[in-house]
């Protein structure tokens, strides 16, 4: 992935042929409208829990990762842009209000690790590095000006602040 090349200059880039990028975007919904059909024949199946961790449903999702890959890669060679297109967003119920805040959302940074099976590989030190970088970023948004109110490394869990929706634990019964 060269940042050197024309797609990457100040110039515009006309004349670009759109036929790759819009290969690359039908096969990602492809495998898309695949995933639902097969989410709701799983489902149908299984309860939720047993239904995440099917191996149809994960080899399902890895596809469409392995696609969201390859559309960022045709964006990115085509036009040298590097395209946010998998990003989950939701919107909350609303700040929350009181110590002269005027704005919070929730962010959040997530990460899929798998070891690379070298001896040493230790997941659980992921986590020890994640908490690191997240003091770092702390840091940086202070002195940038911003007040961070809360943040957390977490393993296997979404991490639940007060005040903010987060989805549930498929393991407490409710999702």
């Amino acid at each position: 992935m060269s940042h050197e090349d024309a797609t990457h200059g100040a110039t515009p880039l006309p004349g670009v042929n759109p036929a790759p990028l819009h290969r690359a975007v039908e096969a990602l919904s492809s495998a898309l409208h695949a995933y639902v059909d097969q989410a709701v024949g799983v489902r149908a199946e299984f309860g939720a829990a047993e239904a995440d961790e099917d191996p149809r449903i994960l080899a399902s999702e890895a596809r469409i990762g392995t696609l969201n890959a390859d559309l960022f890669d045709t964006v990115h060679d085509a036009l040298g842009m590097h395209a946010d297109l998998t990003s989950s967003v939701w919107t909350q119920g609303g700040p929350p209000t009181g110590g002269g805040v005027t704005t919070a959302e929730l962010f959040s940074l997530g990460f899929v690790v798998t070891a690379t099976g070298r001896p040493d590989d230790d997941l659980d030190d992921v986590l020890n590095i994640l908490d690191n970088i997240g003091a770092s970023a702390t840091d940086r948004l202070t002195e940038a000006g911003f007040d961070v109110l809360e943040w957390a490394a977490t393993r296997g869990q979404v991490t639940a602040f007060e005040g903010y929706d987060t989805p549930e634990d498929p393991e407490d019964g409710e999702s």
